[in-house]
């Protein structure tokens, strides 16, 4: 495993036993099959009840919920080890702990977490997260979705779209105006009358994610499914804070995969006479992988470590986020030109990343978004407007 600057000598016990056995789980289950599935554009639901059996599903979370109540360097490791085997598996394991379990634990009632911790956990349940819509992804105050009280209940009306775990989800965390224009959570289920979830088909990228639209028509919601705490965008905006986090660290993951496998495609490819890893402008590549892969390692790991003492920055979760995703990518470039045309195969995983890591590098929060949020940060002036 890559580890040019020893960081494996920074984590506890704990998390050294954590990456392991990820990284034996991605090697053995993830790997094999991945590819099989990005080609049919398929999701692997059989991994589901693997993830919660591994405790991966609110790996912080509080044991008494099903979590796994280890700590962030333990999520973030978690989250490089599935992504080193693909992005859209890390995004699923990112949506069901950061943005459905995670919303629910830290707003949600104490029967809201004993109804749905549980079996989110366990993978009994899949969950998605409902914010972004189709005329306000990187503007969520300009909300559109609108959640009327009616009586002994609500109405709630309007759509989401580029939604992971869709299509499938048994759980959906959805954000809507309230009457008050207050940005309020709420919890729906699959099989609420005029709750649809259609499936987002053709993609080129995250194909082993299954992605679709959450479609509100005259939804019926009783009280007790409003999430008590989710008021404000400040809340939905919180939970993307965790997301971000994870997606640093994951991003570093597939970084690692690319280069791994140009190293040893470098070694064994003979021209003109020499493994192509004899050249230049080979170890040149090589080289720069490495160092950035080691600095987007470092900066994960000291996140970790904020994060563990309650000190990470929403400004801090983007600066990660930013340059780990656009280091990985260009990673991906660059491994795929080491592999020339067996690069763009699907007998090597490098175009799998870098089609994954297109999409990586736009959701939750785009790159410049990212910069902006940093930008403003530095200078007190938000750009956003």
């Amino acid at each position: 495993m890559t580890d040019f600057y020893d960081i494996s000598d920074l984590l506890t016990d704990e998390n050294r036993q954590v990456q392991k056995t990820v990284a034996d789980f991605t090697d053995a289950e993830i790997k094999p099959i991945i590819e099989q599935y990005a080609q049919k554009a398929e999701f692997p639901g059989h991994l589901m009840r693997r993830f919660g059996e591994l405790g991966l599903f609110g790996t912080t979370l509080p044991v008494e919920y099903g979590g796994a109540g280890a700590d962030s360097i333990s999520y973030g490791l978690v989250c490089q080890e599935i992504e080193r085997g693909d992005s859209g598996m890390r995004s699923t394991i990112s949506v069901q702990s950061s943005l459905v379990m995670g919303p629910i634990f830290q707003y949600g009632t104490e029967a809201q977490k004993r109804r749905y911790l549980p079996k989110l956990a366990s993978g009994e349940y899949l969950g998605c997260f409902g914010l972004t819509e189709p005329d306000f992804g990187s503007n969520p105050a300009g909300m559109a979705s609108r959640l009327v009280a009616v009586g002994d209940h609500y109405i709630l009306n309007g759509s989401k779209t580029w939604i992971s775990n869709a299509p499938l989800a048994d759980v959906a965390v959805v954000w809507a105006r309230n009457q008050e224009g207050r940005v309020q959570g709420l919890i729906l289920e699959r099989g609420m009358e005029g709750f649809s979830t259609p499936e987002i088909k053709n993609k080129w990228s995250l194909r082993t994610s299954a992605t679709g639209e959450l479609v509100f028509d005259q939804v019926k919601v009783p009280h007790e499914n409003l999430l008590p705490g989710a008021v404000g965008v400040g809340a939905a905006l919180g939970c993307l804070d965790n997301a971000r986090y994870g997606i640093a660290w994951g991003a570093a993951g597939a970084a690692i995969d690319c280069y791994e496998t140009a190293l040893q495609y470098a070694l064994e490819r003979i021209q003109f006479d020499k493994p192509i890893a004899a050249f230049q402008l080979t170890q040149k590549k090589l080289a720069e992988m490495l160092t950035e892969i080691t600095k987007a390692q470092l900066v994960a790991w000291r996140l970790g470590t904020l994060k563990n003492a309650g000190k990470a920055t929403s400004a801090q979760i983007s600066l990660a986020k930013r340059n780990n995703v656009a280091m990985a990518l260009q990673v991906a470039r660059e491994a795929r030109q080491i592999l020339g045309g067996m690069g763009i195969t699907g007998q090597y995983p490098i175009m799998r990343h870098l089609m994954n890591l297109e999409s990586v590098v736009t959701y939750e929060g785009t790159h410049d978004i990212h910069l902006l949020i940093l930008g403003a940060d530095i200078t007190g002036l938000p750009a956003f407007k």
